[in-house]
């Protein structure tokens, strides 16, 4: 097993702690996933249980991490430039073994050749890059594996896939990931970071549950927190109500008493006295009510409704077929037609070209004039200035009620006064992302075109989000590899392969 014993763990740039006094145990058997809100430091958990050495230059730790002599893998979030440019053979840094490498890359669902490949790890699929890595990892034989969103960048194939992958595994596996459904077929336990009080603090949950019961379990718990809080405040009230009008009696009293008569003015000082005390208590009790409950969920954001005729044409796109940068052709030629009350997802294998046809639907609808188009990139870096603050984002002209609108929305997304002031190239994947959310309730745009939208969110906080988009009165055109939005948002589903693109019969649509 794998223990941590009161584990804390602290940035070192402003002492502010990510982690608080964590114990828990990954046994062999466990499937243990870590959930929180973006930036709540469950990569920077994952990569200290594997080696402290990897988050030395962010982050300091007290408590103690005992191993007990096992062997974890670690998968991290990201491969290096360095690791993309090395052709497949050097980064799998074979020896002589070479004959369990080719029957490990088959069992993984590669082709077994593929380990004496020159080809750079860059020209890989995202799914054949996470099987890649995992062969790497294999080859080490782990008996735990660490696993910190495995699910990046892979088609639906492959998702499923790593669900059996991580079912069938023999040791404990610890992993993060934003997908719902992956957490939910797979995970036994549950490790919940949070940060709370206007992110100024942290706690933690550990609970060993599936991912649905535990859920399920904290929203019950928050709904009677809730219901506890509302009736002390209530109560609260009506003591506050009471104690008001007897202060305004006495303090008439006071004003009114005659000169002549001090013992009345004695009387009444005694009793305003009384009053002030019972006051103080009064904000002592008030200081000491049950807190209303916060969670990732309490996301106060709507897309605004769009008025446009349902019937109305938005795209009647065609094409001969897709194309490589290479000119490798992807796809025969296909046809998509669209209008302005349908959300459409596009599905299909990593590299078939589905990006590809979404940045041409774009640079198609760009030249309307009679649409307002928001286009959300997979790659977040071609709409945001990572200098500028999501304040500076939001209102380029920083005036005065633009600046306002700007926090209050932010606000309601749970940014805080300084996040939203901070360099947008310090704020997470997730954070990004909601900011795009932002800019997209603030214009008031009627048509979007969003690559992999839900990719960075939380589980807790994805719920919302596809609440939001589901009641978008305007035309979405997407790609996903999310299973649920594609079936609780998207009224059509597409799925592209060499032979173009068709209507897919996988996913039940949210129309049905």
């Amino acid at each position: 097993m794998i223990q941590l014993n009161d584990v804390s763990i602290f940035l070192s740039a402003n002492g502010r702690a990510l982690v608080s006094n964590i114990s828990f145990t990954l046994n062999p058997g466990d499937r243990s996933v870590i959930i929180g809100e973006e930036g709540n430091g469950k990569s920077t958990l994952l990569k200290l249980i594997y080696d402290p050495a990897l988050i030395a230059d962010h982050a300091e730790y007290s408590g103690g991490i005992n191993r007990g002599g096992h062997r974890p893998g670690y998968l991290a979030q990201e491969l290096s430039p360095r690791e993309q440019e090395q052709s497949i053979s050097a980064y799998l840094g074979l020896g002589e073994d070479f004959w369990r490498a080719e029957s490990l890359a088959a069992e993984l669902g590669l082709d077994g050749d593929i380990v004496h490949s020159s080809r750079p790890v860059s020209t890989l699929s995202g799914g054949e890059r996470v099987k890649l890595r995992l062969l790497r990892i294999l080859l080490d034989e782990p008996d735990m594996l660490l696993l910190d969103e495995p699910t990046n960048d892979i088609d639906i194939e492959t998702l499923e896939w790593l669900e059996g992958f991580i079912k069938r595994f023999d040791g404990g596996v610890l992993f993060v990931s934003h997908d719902e459904t992956l957490i939910e077929n797979t995970a036994n336990a549950v490790i919940h970071l949070e940060m709370v009080h206007h992110k100024k603090y942290c706690r933690h949950t550990v609970a060993s549950l599936p991912y649905r019961e535990y859920v399920a379990q904290r929203e019950r718990m928050m709904l009677n927190q809730e219901q506890t809080a509302n009736k002390e405040r209530e109560q609260q009230q009506k003591k506050e109500e009471r104690w008001r009008e007897i202060y305004e009696k006495v303090e008439t009293a006071q004003r009114n008493v005659p000169r002549g008569d001090p013992g009345t003015g004695r009387l009444l000082k005694k009793k305003m006295h009384s009053v002030m005390s019972q006051g103080r208590r009064l904000e002592r009790e008030r200081e000491g009510m049950t807190e209303l409950p916060v969670s990732e969920r309490q996301i106060f954001l709507d897309l605004p409704p769009m008025e446009m005729p349902r019937k109305k044409e938005i795209l009647r796109f065609k094409t001969e077929g897709l194309f490589a940068p290479n000119g490798e052709r992807l796809t025969a030629g296909f046809e998509l037609n669209v209008d302005a009350s349908e959300h459409i997802a596009i599905i299909g294998r990593n590299g078939a070209g589905k990006t590809t046809l979404l940045r041409l639907v774009e640079s198609e609808l760009s030249q309307r004039k009679d649409i307002r188009l928001f286009y959300m990139p997979q790659n977040y870096f071609d709409l945001l200035d990572e200098s500028a603050t999501p304040v500076e984002f939001l209102a380029p002209t920083m005036e005065k009620a633009a600046v306002t609108r700007a926090r209050t929305y932010l606000g309601s997304v749970r940014f805080t006064p300084d996040e939203a002031e901070a360099p947008i190239g310090r704020l997470s994947g997730g954070q990004k992302a909601k900011l795009l959310f932002v800019r997209m309730a603030l214009e008031g745009y009627n048509v979007l075109i969003l690559d992999e939208p839900t990719r960075n969110f939380s589980p807790l906080s994805n719920p919302v989000i596809r609440g939001i988009l589901r009641g978008f009165g305007g035309c979405i055109i997407s790609v996903s590899h999310d299973r649920k939005f594609i079936s609780e948002v998207c009224t059509g589903v597409y799925e592209l392969d060499e032979s173009g693109l068709m209507e897919s019969r996988r996913f039940v649509s949210a129309k049905n």
